[in-house]
């Protein structure tokens, strides 16, 4: 973080990732999420955030959709509220 501007060095997608806004809870693992790029995809939990990061509802995460199947995605990392208002404000996400 640097001083002066209380801005925060966050995790950006890579070229096969984008940002996504988890949208419903569809009870297990998986959840609606609303990414960048205008889909709607089925977002999956992976076991290792499972009981470690709690997604809820509006959670701004990055997704990386399947090479396979384009309408499904792995959740790859959950930003905090504070990271997300300022992926907000710099433009990066609606």
């Amino acid at each position: 973080m640097t001083q002066e501007s209380g801005r925060r060095n966050l995790r950006m997608p890579n070229s096969d990732e984008v940002f996504a806004v988890v949208t419903n809870h569809l009870g297990g693992n998986h959840v609606r999420l609303r990414c960048a790029d205008g889909k709607e995809r089925l977002g999956r939990i992976p076991g290792r955030m499972k009981y470690r990061t709690w997604i809820e509802v509006d959670d701004v995460v990055v997704a990386e959709p399947w090479d396979w199947q384009d309408e499904k995605a792995n959740i790859e990392w959950r930003y905090t509220g504070e990271d997300a208002d300022q992926l907000r404000r710099e433009g990066h996400i609606e």
